[in-house]
């Protein structure tokens, strides 16, 4: 449901932001030009008579935004772990003896060979974010890997049996 917040100019006083939940209540925010703030919440009965009106500070603001925010974001969050499912993130060392030291990423072809991707790698406590297929491992890095369980098993093998051909 896409939520209609109405804006209301109110002289002298400053801007009011109105919204009806889906359940019917309608609530709002005044925000008054000296930069003061009152949450409204009106009666159910009555919408253009104020139930309760309380005045927020600038840190109960933000920390009521904080709180707002931070449930919607775990709840998309939640969503996008259901759309993930069977998704997983591992994390695998480029060992000396691997015939990947000094090769290229692209060089593994790991992507098309396990349908898994590199998405970044540790190396001396700096993350490189989406290596492109030039960069060379060194000995020492960690590699993340994003796939299914058998993309990442696949990567593993790849880089620990050092398998440059396929």
């Amino acid at each position: 449901m896409r939520v209609r917040v109405e804006q209301t100019a109110l002289p002298g006083i400053g801007v009011r932001h109105d919204l009806m939940t889906e359940s019917g209540r309608r609530l709002g925010v005044v925000s008054h030009r000296n930069g003061r703030r009152d949450l409204v919440l009106y009666d159910p009965d009555d919408p253009d008579a104020c139930q309760a009106d309380i005045p927020l500070t600038d840190d109960e603001a933000e920390a009521l935004a904080d709180i707002l925010g931070a449930s919607l974001l775990l709840g998309q969050l939640s969503g996008l772990r259901e759309q993930a499912a069977g998704l997983l993130t591992e994390q695998v060392a480029i060992t000396a003896g691997s015939s990947y030291v000094g090769r290229k990423l692209g060089d593994t072809k790991a992507r098309t060979r396990t349908g898994a991707s590199i998405v970044a790698v540790l190396r001396q406590g700096e993350v490189i974010v989406s290596p492109d297929p030039s960069f060379r491992f060194v000995a020492g890095d960690v590699v993340v890997v994003v796939g299914t369980r058998q993309g990442l098993d696949g990567v593993t093998a790849i880089l620990a049996d050092g398998d440059p051909d396929g």
